[in-house]
């Protein structure tokens, strides 16, 4: 039995939805990273019960931190973007946080530059409280470990079977794909296979177009950067060489997704899976011998007015293919697909390139 309600909302569901295409279904999955790091971070003795916990968000993060704080005792203090809803307004105040919302700002780079800012001149004020760096501190990877055991457990022990598993999602912060691939791989190569063997994980990243964190930042897309998937700063806890291949995917196309799953499957989602599920289904028809298993990191009740209210504009699926590219320099609307084959990034500035090694 949970002993708190954050537990309950931060456990995934497996959906299979086809022979070979898999849904791991979160309601915020947020949580799994948030209940894992200050459960940690109590552990170790970096806080205590009653401290105060900092950290900037556009809003799923803000709501899973404030879970995770109700739960250990510990005040939660957000700087939030002018994206956070009344919904979730109300919900964090009276969950007893403090929330922060920056002016409106229509760009999305000089939004988070000023949250960050923000948070500077807060420690400065209160060094006493903790910055929980979601973008950069790899101890939001620990809560996927549970994720990792429960994917391979509901999958019959080797994940994905004989032939392998594909892992699709959002790369975000790193600290879901990212860490799903570490810890599914490394139990598979405990387990005696080689780490890179036929029959080892896959790790497909989603981005917007406009997101920096591979190279996509001078490709803007008219609509939006998808949030939650990427970012217009860098993020430190992203494992560049831990991702196979990369799908850059439009606010349209992923739209087009996230009407398809509602329509086809009943899972009501967000934009964010409706990407994914989108470069889900293109991985499965390239290998049909793997089984893909796709990220939906959230529900779709804020997309209502924004994605859903769409739903006669959605593209079909079958108008829709992404464009092969050897180079982000090739990077081109509304969707585009390239193998990144474990690379690590680069540090200079401008297009990174992919590992020269074949599919």
């Amino acid at each position: 039995m949970d002993q708190h309600i954050a537990e309950a909302i931060g456990r995934p569901d497996l959906i299979r939805l086809d022979d070979r295409l898999v849904c791991l279904r979160f309601e915020t999955m947020k949580a799994v990273s948030a209940l894992a790091a200050v459960r940690h971070l109590l552990d170790t003795g970096a806080v205590r019960r009653g401290d105060t916990l900092l950290d900037s968000s556009s809003g799923i993060y803000a709501y899973a931190l404030a879970l995770a704080c109700h739960q250990y005792g510990m005040r939660c203090h957000i700087v939030g973007s002018t994206t956070v809803d009344h919904t979730l307004r109300t919900q964090l105040a009276v969950l007893g946080a403090t929330l922060e919302q920056t002016e409106p700002c229509s760009d999305l780079k000089l939004d988070q530059k000023r949250r960050v800012e923000r948070i500077h001149e807060i420690l400065a004020e209160h060094p006493e409280y903790h910055w929980m760096r979601q973008y950069h501190d790899d101890v939001h990877y620990l809560g996927y470990r549970a994720v990792a055991d429960r994917i391979r457990e509901a999958m019959g022990g080797a994940a994905g079977g004989a032939a392998g598993l594909t892992v699709v999602g959002g790369v975000g912060s790193g600290a879901s794909t990212g860490a799903l691939a570490r810890y599914l791989r490394g139990a598979h190569a405990r387990a005696g296979a080689p780490a890179d063997g036929p029959a080892d994980v896959e790790l497909v990243g989603v981005q917007p177009y406009g997101s920096v964190t591979f190279g996509a930042e001078h490709v803007p897309d008219p609509e939006i950067i998808i949030a939650g998937i990427g970012s217009s700063i860098p993020f430190g806890n992203v494992a560049h060489e831990l991702y196979d291949t990369l799908h850059w995917i439009s606010f349209d196309a992923a739209l087009a997704g996230s009407v398809d799953l509602l329509r086809r499957h009943a899972v009501f989602a967000g934009l964010s899976t409706g990407a994914g599920y989108l470069a889900a289904r293109h991985e499965r028809e390239r290998a049909p011998e793997r089984t893909v298993l796709f990220i939906a990191a959230d529900t779709g009740h804020r997309y209502v007015d924004t994605v859903y209210a769409r739903h006669r504009e959605a593209a079909a699926l079958a108008e829709l293919a992404p464009r092969e590219i050897a180079h982000q320099g090739q990077l081109a609307l509304p969707w585009s697909r390239m193998r990144w084959n474990r690379a690590p990034a680069v540090a200079a500035a401008g297009v990174i390139p992919p590992r020269s090694v074949p599919r």
